[in-house]
Order: structure tokens, then sequence, then C-alpha cells
């Protein structure tokens, strides 16, 4: 099914009869397509189906466009990315293309999926948004993350599995709230995948995302563990190149206070909730989406 959605996508980027936008399209990695598949086993296979999975998957490779540009980012998926080979002009507006077809095609579905889509976007740009703000600072608010990640990552794979359940004539909240508690856990796991895999596995280099200047849960719940000194240390390095020797004490004081295994419960706990939730209604299908979730090296 996942291969309908997939020639759908190249259709919609088709039709827009720009060769250019479609050079650009083709040198974007695909991804697991978890959005797309959410949507698949929650609504089947029908055209309205595919189409929205088409659409929530080119929002989503919409987003990561910007968020290319807005981290430097210079390879997605272990490939160069958009805005390492072309320039952040090009990326932003080929983010904006794709964003804008997606909105126009969404119009053919019906307004209750257009509705929810088209807020979880906003909520995603306002997490954007928040995501620079908060990189800006050491941030010590747990609050303050959640939401955060809630907005970027977790609102749109809320919206897929909300639009899915419209669609099948199925419970609309219960399946928003699975799919929110997915989202929510899945930016957990990346946030804690980039301070554990190594450079190779994450297609990045490690620790990235601190040096950055985000505070991801694991800093912290580091931050608080550490005494005062260490506490400084922790803030006098962050959103700077680290040494090898500052990566490694960083590393180490995680591991000396358990802070990915607090981290990671966290998240499972999440996955457990959604996995019971889909389980009392016989969406197997659904739960092994969400094992595969906290199981996963990235």
């Amino acid at each position: 099914m996942l291969s309908a959605v997939e020639r759908k996508i190249e259709q919609f980027v088709s039709d827009l009869d720009d060769k250019e936008v479609s050079k650009l399209y083709a040198r974007l990695p695909h991804g697991k397509r978890l959005r797309a598949k959410l949507i698949l086993k929650i609504a089947g296979n029908r055209l309205p189906v595919v189409k929205t999975a088409a659409i929530v998957e080119m929002i989503h490779a919409a987003s990561l466009l910007h968020d290319d540009v807005i981290d430097d980012a210079e390879t997605r998926r272990n490939k160069p990315s958009i805005n390492a080979l072309y320039g952040n002009k090009t990326a932003i507006m080929l983010g904006d293309i794709l964003y804008s077809k997606g909105f126009l095609e969404l119009n053919n579905i019906s307004p209750e999926v257009s509705k929810i889509v088209s807020n979880a976007v906003v909520q995603l740009s306002l997490g954007e948004l928040k995501d620079v703000s908060l990189s800006k600072a050491f941030n010590l608010n747990k609050d303050i993350y959640l939401k955060m990640i809630y907005q970027k990552t977790a609102s749109l794979m809320e919206a897929a599995a909300g639009a899915a359940a419209l669609l099948a004539g199925k419970d609309k909240v219960s399946y928003m709230t699975y799919g929110r508690n997915l989202g929510i856990a899945f930016q957990m796991i990346d946030d804690i995948l980039d301070i554990t895999m190594d450079a190779k596995t994450l297609g990045k280099p490690a620790l990235h995302d601190f040096e950055e200047g985000k505070t991801t849960l694991p800093y912290i719940y580091l931050h608080e563990k550490l005494n005062k000194d260490e506490q400084q240390k922790l803030h006098a390095l962050h959103s700077k190149r680290l040494s090898e020797d500052e990566a490694l004490w960083i590393k180490t004081k995680m591991v000396e206070h358990g802070v990915i295994e607090k981290s990671y419960t966290e998240a499972k706990i999440l996955v457990e909730e959604a996995i019971y939730l889909m389980n009392s209604r016989g969406e197997d299908a659904l739960t092994s989406i969400a094992m595969a979730m906290i199981e996963r090296e990235f």
C-alpha cells in the first residue's frame, strides 16, 4: 500500500509541471513513511486514504526541509541535505511548495480532514519557532520541552491518526490520543539516540542537538543530578562544538546518573499507553507500529 502513496506523491509533484521541483524532490530521502503507515493501517487503502497519506508525508517532508535550514544540517539520513546541496533559499522554497500543494490537495478530501491536518501544521510551525527560541539558553523546564516536542513532532502524527479515523468512521479521539503518545515518544527516542548512537548510524554528528543549543530531556534530567560545579560545566558546554573529552564527560555523567534509562522509560510508558488503547480496539497492526517505535536504533 505504501507504493500507492509514493506514486500519489510523485503525481502531486508532477502536477506542478516544474522540472526543477521534480529534480529537487527526487533528491529527498523518503524515510520510513511512518505517518503514511499509520493512516493506511487505520483506514485502509481507498483513494481518499492514499491521498491523505501522501499529503501528510509531503507536509512532513516540507517541515524537515525547513528544520534542516534552521539547524544548519548538512545531512539528512546519511545523504546531503537540500540546503547543503542547493542553499537555504532553495530548501525553504521547496518546503513552501510542498506545503502549499499539500494544502491545495487537502481541499479534495473533506473539510473535517483538512481542518485536522491544517491545525497540526499551525502547531508544527509554533513548535519550530519554540525550538529556535529555546536553543538560545539552557532550558531547565521539562513542561516547556514536552509542549515543544508535542507541537513540533507529535501534532502531525496525532492529526494523521485522527484524519484516518475520520475517513474510516472510527473514534477520532482515541486514535488521536494514540498518535499524540506515539509522536511524543518518537521525539524522545530521537533525542536519546542523538546521544547514544554514533555519527554513522545517526546520519549526523552525535550530540549535535546539544551543540545546536537544544536542551532535550536527558540533559534536563542530568542537570538535576549534577552538583553546582558540574552544572556550571554543563552550561559552559551548551551551544558549542564539543571536543572528544567534553562529549565523553557528558556521556559518562549520563551513564553515572542513569538519565538515559530514565528518559527511555518515560517514552516507553507513553508507548505502552498507546498500545493498551489500541489493543482494547483490536488494532494489532497499530500495536506493532508502536512497538517498533521504542525498539528502533534510528
